[in-house]
């Protein structure tokens, strides 16, 4: 049997924003929609009211990947836990509450979660400490780096039901392998430099069948009465004999799609290699030197104090994204986690316009390629090269 492809691959955007939100931008949140399924990178706070504002079913959400415990990044998690899972919380006497036995709805897949160490514990804690009863399983595996410790859960708690055991998964050779796969997308991952330990995780869709051209196969199907129903296995790649010994051959599969979402970082040099050659990289851009065009610019500062000031927190600039986008040749450039002070409306106001075109502008300076800045419920599809 064939397996199946991805039909369509999207990016949403949810929250675009550093440090605090604001009346355009949410913290940092971002929706991978594969097929039907949703993946979440990063859930910062009141991401599910940003989900209900959006076209994403929260009920499609099956994996969320967290690139570090900041709180912008990591404090909207409990809640759409909640929500995603039907939690409660209230009961005089949770031994009554059907949904906490053990044997409870055993039969869905739990929601997995994935990030670094710590992660384990906060939504342990969380859950425990506010006395929320989910009603379906969770899974958290967390990427260990070789300073952490190689086993225990980096808490007290005891794990109680509904999670389910997760993995510890140490890195090998500075990079996290295959976390996920299945027969049609792998997950890997790479530390990131940041000011606390960050992780950049690629998306790859594995290879797809390659174009096929009717003419080269249908005039020897025809020759000898073969049921044209055949093109779907040479569509797929596989080899077809016929009935008079002739063999043809399906096109040799070819890439698929692959993305690039790094967390926040000063210097994702370790995952180069493995973000290499993304048809979009998401990489942040948080701060921008603007003279004549952001009022808040300071007449002191240059385009070099604001990076040492960016670098020294560990985020980065356009310029700093730009460059890593032509390093790993990147196709699309996906700019992401603007400071508060750099307004999200850009689509309705001038002046947000200009800055934005102007950060822009910026990160071209280094890439050659297109650049996009990301907006809170912008939604575009990740197209497969020709």
């Amino acid at each position: 049997m064939a397996p199946q492809l991805l039909s369509s691959v999207n990016i949403t955007i949810l929250g675009s924003a550093s440090a605090q939100p604001s009346s355009t931008r949410n913290h940092s949140a971002l929706a991978l929609r594969l097929n039907g399924d949703v993946w979440l990178f990063d859930c910062g706070e009141a991401t599910q009211h940003r989900i209900q504002k959006s076209n994403v079913k929260m009920g499609k959400i099956k994996k969320i990947f967290i690139t570090h415990t900041h709180g912008d990044h990591i404090f909207g998690l409990l809640p759409l836990m909640a929500s995603c899972l039907d939690g409660s919380g209230g009961m005089m006497d949770y031994s009554k509450d059907a949904r906490l036995q053990p044997d409870a709805r055993e039969e869905i897949q739990p929601l997995e979660i994935y990030g670094p160490l710590g992660t384990r514990a906060f939504i342990r804690t969380g859950i425990v400490y506010s006395y929320t009863n989910l009603g379906a399983q969770y899974v958290v595996h967390e990427l260990r780096l070789p300073t952490d410790p190689p086993e225990g859960d980096f808490t007290t708690l005891p794990m109680r039901w509904p999670e389910q055991p997760g993995r510890n998964i140490v890195q090998t050779n500075g990079i996290w392998k295959d976390i996920f796969r299945d027969e049609i997308v792998s997950v890997s991952a790479a530390s990131i430099r940041h000011s606390v330990p960050c992780i950049g995780f690629v998306v790859d869709e594995l290879p797809i069948p390659g174009k096929i051209n009717p003419k080269d196969y249908v005039p020897h199907l025809k020759r000898t009465n073969t049921p044209m129903s055949v093109m779907k296995q040479l569509q797929q790649g596989m080899s077809v004999e016929l009935a008079d010994g002739t063999v043809l051959f399906g096109p040799p599969r070819r890439p698929g799609r692959k993305l690039a979402i790094l967390g926040d970082t000063c210097d994702p040099s370790p995952i180069a290699d493995l973000a290499a050659d993304a048809d979009l990289l998401v990489h942040e851009a948080t701060n921008a030197h603007l003279p004549g065009i952001d009022p808040n610019t300071k007449p002191e500062d240059s385009n070099e104090s604001v990076e040492a000031r960016t670098r020294s927190r560990g985020h980065s600039t356009p310029q700093m994204a730009g460059a890593f986008g032509k390093r790993t040749r990147a196709k699309k450039l996906l700019l992401n986690h603007f400071s508060a002070r750099y307004a999200g409306n850009d689509d309705v106001d001038e002046e947000a316009r200009k800055i934005m075109e102007a950060i822009r502008e910026l990160a071209m300076q280094e890439y050659d390629g297109p650049v996009v800045c990301a907006r809170d419920f912008m939604s575009f599809d990740v197209e497969l090269q020709s």
